[in-house]
C-alpha cells in the first residue's frame, strides 16, 4: 500500500505539463544521438549540463535520464542498418541485426529491438521502484576482488561468443587489454605505451577505436565487395512487424535479457555493455539450433537489446540509493544533482520523495513515449537501406568525424581513428572479430584498478580472490567456462554455431 502511495506521488509530480515536455525532449534527443553513430549520451549530457542550472531539479533530471535510456533505443538502429554500433552496448546487436537487414528483415529487427527495449525498460523501472534498496545492498557486498573476478568472467564470455578460432578470440581480448593500458599510470605518474606521442598521455578514447574498427572498416568492406542486391522491404508498419515465428523466438530471449540486465545494471562499470554480451552468450548457449547464430537469429537482437535497456534503468539504483555513480553517465547525473543542491543517496527517498518517485514515474512515461515515437519511424529507418551506397558512405564518414571531434578537438584523434580503421581492416582479412577486443578495452582499466586495490588490501597475497565467497564463486564459474571451451564436444558445437557463410 505504501508503494502505491509513493507511485501516486511520483506520477503526480512527473505528469505536470512541464515535466512531460522535458521528458519528451529528453527521449527525442536520446533517440537522435543513439541513431547518429559516435554522438553518445556522455558528451551530450556534458554539453547540456549548464542548461540544467536554471531548471527545476526534477525537470532537469527527467530530461537527462530520458537522454540516457533514449540513446539505448536509438543505438540499435545503426547497428542493424549499417553494422555500426551507435552505442558501446549495441556492439552485440550488429552480429545478428545486420544479418537480418541483409535478408530483408531490417524492419522486423528494428521492431523487435524497440519492443524488447520497451518491455525491459518498464521491468527495469519496476526493479528500481520495488527492489532498489534490496539490490543496492547486494551491490554493496561487492568489493574490489569481486569486481575483478566478475570482469574476468566477462572476458571469458567474450571468448565464448566470438566467431571463429578460440585462439584468435583470446588474442583479441589481450590486445584490447593492452590498448586499455595506454596512457598515464594514475598511481606512478609514468606514461605507458605512449611512444612519446602527447595525444596518448590521457589514453585512447573509446570513439576513435570503435568507429575505426566498425564504422570505417564496414565502409571499406562494402566498397571492396559491393553488397548484393537486398530483398525488397516494405515500409508499411504492418509489413515490418515481426512474424508469428519471430515473436515465438524473440519473447523468451527478451525475458532472459531483461533479467540479466536488471541484475548487472546495478554493478559499477560497464553494466549495459556486460549485460548485452552476457545475454547474447546465454542465447547461444541454450539454443537448439546454434547454426542460426551469425546468420540473423532474432534472439540475438531481442536478448541484448532488452538487457542493455534494463541495465540502463537499474543503473540509477546505486546513484539514488547509495549516492554512488555506476558509470560515467551516472557521474554526470550526480554532478547535476549536487549543482541543484541535492545530495545523492538514501536520504533522497526520505527528504525528497517527490524527486525519487517522480523520476521513477517519468521512466515509465518516457519508455511509453519512446515506443510510440520509434515504431512509426521504422519505415524511415528502413528507407535508409534504399539509399545508394555511394551517397550513404560519405554521410557515415561525416558522422564518424563529427562524433570523434565532438569529444575532442585534437586532430590526433582523427588520425587515431584512421589507424584503427587500418588495423580493423587487417583483422578483417585475418578473420578476427573486434567485439572481444572492444570488451577487453572497456574492462581493462577497471580490471587493473580493482586488481591493484585487491592486492593492496591483501599486501600482495593473491588468495584474497579465493577468500572472498563472491569472488570465489565467480572464478569457479570462469573456470567452468574455460573447461567447456576446451572440451572436444563443446568445440565441435561452437564451430557449428560460428560457421561462416
Amino acid at each position: 500500500m505504501e508503494m502505491i502511495d509513493h507511485l501516486a506521488t511520483g506520477f503526480a509530480a512527473a505528469a505536470s505539463w512541464q515535466n512531460l515536455l522535458f521528458c519528451l525532449i529528453g527521449v527525442l534527443l536520446g533517440t537522435l544521438i543513439g541513431v547518429l553513430p559516435g554522438i553518445g549520451p556522455i558528451p551530450t549530457l556534458a554539453i547540456l549540463l549548464p542548461i540544467t542550472f536554471g531548471l527545476d531539479p526534477l525537470s532537469a533530471l527527467i530530461m537527462m535520464a530520458g537522454i540516457y535510456y533514449g540513446a539505448q533505443y536509438g543505438g540499435s538502429t545503426t547497428s542493424i542498418l549499417v553494422n555500426m554500433p551507435g552505442e558501446a552496448s549495441s556492439v552485440v546487436t550488429c552480429i545478428e541485426g545486420h544479418q537480418m537487414a541483409k535478408r530483408g528483415r531490417a524492419g522486423s529487427a528494428l521492431a523487435t529491438a524497440a519492443l524488447a527495449s520497451f518491455f525491459a525498460g518498464c521491468v527495469g523501472t519496476v526493479f528500481l521502484a520495488g527492489f532498489g534498496p534490496l539490490l543496492s545492498k547486494i551491490a554493496q557486498q561487492f568489493t574490489s576482488p569481486d569486481y575483478f573476478s566478475l570482469m574476468v568472467l566477462g572476458l571469458v564470455m567474450a571468448v565464448v561468443l566470438a566467431h571463429g578460432s578460440v585462439l584468435k578470440a583470446v588474442a583479441m581480448v589481450l590486445i584490447g587489454l593492452l590498448l586499455g593500458l595506454v596512457g598515464t599510470d594514475v598511481n606512478t605518474g609514468l606514461t605507458r605505451y605512449t611512444f612519446d606521442i602527447n595525444g596518448l598521455w590521457e589514453g585512447i578514447d573509446f570513439l576513435p577505436l570503435v568507429l575505426g574498427l566498425y564504422g570505417i572498416v564496414e565502409i571499406i568492406r562494402n566498397l571492396e565487395n559491393p553488397p548484393a542486391k537486398r530483398a525488397p522491404i516494405s515500409t508499411r508498419l504492418r509489413d515490418v512487424w515481426p512474424t508469428r515465428e519471430e515473436f515465438r523466438l524473440a519473447w523468451p530471449a527478451a525475458l532472459r535479457g531483461t533479467g540479466i540486465g536488471s541484475v548487472l545494471g546495478i554493478l559499477p562499470g560497464g553494466g549495459a555493455v556486460l549485460a548485452s554480451f552476457a545475454s547474447y552468450t546465454v542465447e547461444k548457449k541454450i539454443t537448439r539450433q546454434p547454426e542460426r547464430f551469425g546468420t540473423g537469429a532474432i534472439e540475438g537482437v531481442a536478448g541484448p537489446e532488452a538487457a542493455n535497456n534494463a541495465a540502463a534503468q537499474t543503473s540509477f539504483i546505486p546513484l539514488l540509493t547509495l549516492g554512488i555513480p555506476s558509470n560515467p553517465v551516472m557521474a554526470i547525473m550526480m554532478g547535476a544533482m549536487i549543482i541543484q543542491g541535492i545530495q545523492p543517496g538514501a536520504a533522497v527517498m526520505t527528504a525528497r520523495p517527490e524527486l525519487f518517485w517522480g523520476m521513477v514515474a517519468s521512466m515509465w512515461i518516457g519508455n511509453l513515449m519512446l515506443v510510440i515515437i520509434n515504431l512509426p519511424l521504422l519505415g524511415i529507418w528502413v528507407k535508409l537501406l534504399s539509399v545508394p551506397y555511394r551517397f550513404l558512405y560519405p554521410a557515415i564518414l561525416l558522422f564518424c568525424a563529427v562524433g570523434v571531434y565532438s569529444t575532442s578537438t585534437e586532430p590526433f584523434m582523427m588520425v587515431l581513428m584512421m589507424v584503427f580503421a587500418v588495423f580493423g581492416y587487417i583483422l578483417m582479412k585475418f578473420g578476427c572479430e573486434p567485439a572481444p577486443l572492444v570488451l577487453g578495452f572497456i574492462l581493462g582499466p577497471l580490471m587493473e584498478t580493482n586488481l591493484r586495490r585487491s592486492l593492496t588490501l591483501s599486501r600482495g597475497d593473491p588468495m584474497i580472490f579465493l577468500d572472498r565467497p563472491i569472488s570465489a564463486v565467480l572464478l569457479a564459474a570462469t573456470l567452468l567456462m574455460i573447461l567447456l571451451i576446451v572440451l572436444p564436444q563443446f568445440r565441435k558445437t561452437r564451430e557449428v554455431a560460428f560457421q561462416e557463410d
